[in-house]
């Protein structure tokens, strides 16, 4: 009972305390005004064991040699024990794991050594694997003349709460990365990460939608099989491609319980059953717009549907992952914008310049040639003086898109302003004769009739050519003597190749 002098709990020697408490109780209510058979029927309940064993937190009474003298229903239950003889007698040795349990049972014996309560969080390491969150208060227990002669244990499990705890955390942290500006894979991993922390036996994984807006690529899938990855890498979003083609098609979520027999697998089951995946569920990652960035997917090995909390953790999944997809794709066009022309999408000089240089160090290190060819549009002020600025704009696109579709992976392409371009080949061979020919037929290519708002449009240009390394030795020098060649060119009635040589312009 507790000692009103001291504030202590005295362990009676003579009598159960719960049993004090009862019939001190009893003498109360018969002798007051409120006893109406209600209050005796609860105080009569008042029965030390079934009281404690209400309790749902976890409540033990230990002697000065740790030894366990009671515990309630809940500690039965952690400890695997059907009754207080099964635990009567044992140590915390015999119920958790002997790194946490000498941790345990030295801080106990400090604490009843110099008589002192202690409150805190603890991690609760059990024999089995298991582990469990406790904020647990330790009370030295004491007989009437003070002395302590055990411990009481109090224990509350608050492992869901560490659980959010932790999921507060991780969240912030992915949040952190996308404010810095981690790269998008490195983002979707450790999100794959936290899932799969918070959840049991489940891989998490990351699918983008590809920039043709028909097929998802491979985003993150830390505990995933590579080799299924690298399978389901590019697959054509469809209304029967498994769980994450249909979810991206459908744009909803597509849970699949069992991935032996539902038909939305009938073409991949055989590929996941290997890697011994048995569900799967995907949820779409839209956009602000409602557009579909990807997919995120839960595979579990078991054939079952997800938990509430597995479809909890999947929204939250979802809206971190678009909030980083859309970063990087903002990130991007930033990038681009900043490095392309915004009409035509080529590249700028800001670009140009950099990649040019490049070029020639890679031929010097490889003795080749580089041939620079600047294109010059004739008469481009007389589209836009008879049919607008807008239809200029038109005729740029085309012509632009037909010499992107004239060039190799491996070629340069800038606009260099207004109606002026140039174009970088590097010549593996020094085929000059070769690169010449292709230079004719991109200026055969462009002057191909276009039609402009109703209109039939023809664009003529005049080409200069000069070579690497004859002609210059730096970027700005080939260019220079590119153009000059180029203005030889127009000299000589437009809509023709004229190729430099050692600063003089040759009609080909």
């Amino acid at each position: 009972m507790n000692d009103a002098t001291t504030g202590r709990w005295v362990a009676q020697q003579d009598s159960d305390p719960l049993e004090l408490l009862r019939r001190r109780l009893l003498k109360i209510a018969t002798a007051s005004d409120i006893d109406d058979g209600d209050s005796a029927l609860v105080i009569q309940s008042l029965d030390a064991k079934s009281l404690m064993d209400q309790f749902p937190e976890w409540l033990a009474i230990k002697d000065r040699r740790g030894r366990f003298i009671f515990a309630n229903a809940a500690v039965l239950s952690i400890a695997g024990a059907d009754q207080i003889s099964d635990i009567f007698g044992r140590t915390v040795f015999d119920v958790m794991s002997d790194e946490v349990a000498e941790e345990r049972f030295l801080l106990e014996q400090q604490l009843m050594s110099l008589g002192q309560a202690q409150e805190q969080e603890e991690l609760a390491r059990f024999a089995d694997g298991r582990e469990i969150w406790l904020l647990t208060t330790r009370t030295p227990l004491r007989n009437a003349d003070g002395q302590v002669v055990g411990l009481i244990v109090m224990s509350r499990d608050i492992t869901e709460r560490k659980r959010q705890e932790g999921l507060r955390r991780e969240q912030a942290s992915v949040l952190e990365m996308v404010a810095r500006g981690k790269p998008l894979t490195v983002i979707l991993d450790a999100i794959c990460r936290l899932v799969q922390w918070q959840l049991d036996d489940i891989a998490a994984s990351f699918l983008l939608m590809d920039e043709d807006g028909h097929h998802l690529r491979h985003g993150a899938a830390p505990d995933l099989p590579s080799a299924y990855t690298r399978i389901v890498d590019g697959i054509e979003i469809g209304p029967r491609v498994g769980s994450c083609g249909t979810a991206a098609w459908r744009r909803s979520a597509v849970i699949v319980r069992d991935i032996e027999t539902d038909p939305l697998w009938s073409n991949f089951r055989d590929i996941a059953l290997v890697f011994g995946l048995r569900s799967c569920w995907s949820t779409p990652i839209l956009s602000t717009d409602r557009e579909v960035l990807g997919t995120f997917a839960l595979y579990s090995g078991e054939t079952r549907e997800p938990t509430q909390r597995e479809l909890e953790i999947t929204a939250m999944a979802t809206d971190l992952a678009g909030i980083a997809i859309e970063r990087a794709r903002s990130e991007e066009r930033i990038r681009h914008m900043a490095h392309h022309d915004p009409l035509t999408g080529l590249p700028n000089r800001a670009l140009f310049w950099p990649q040019f240089s490049r070029a020639l160090h890679e031929a010097r290190r490889e003795n080749r040639c580089v041939t620079v060819a600047y294109i010059d549009l004739d008469n481009f002020k007389q589209v836009n003086d008879m049919l607008g600025h807008a239809a200029g704009d038109e005729v740029l696109k085309t012509l632009s898109a037909r010499m992107t579709g004239s060039i190799r992976a491996t070629d340069l392409i800038v606009r260099l302003g207004g109606d002026e371009f140039a174009i970088v080949f590097s010549n593996a061979n020094h085929d000059e004769a070769g690169i010449l020919r292709r230079l004719r037929d991109l200026r055969a290519g462009l002057c191909e009739v276009m039609e402009v708002e109703g209109t039939r449009v023809q664009a003529t240009c005049s080409m200069g050519v000069a070579f690497f390394p004859r002609d210059g030795a730096t970027p700005e020098d080939l260019l220079a003597c590119a153009d000059r060649a180029m203005y030889e060119a127009k000299a000589h009635g437009r809509d023709t190749l004229e190729v430099a040589r050692k600063g003089v312009a040759l009609t080909v």
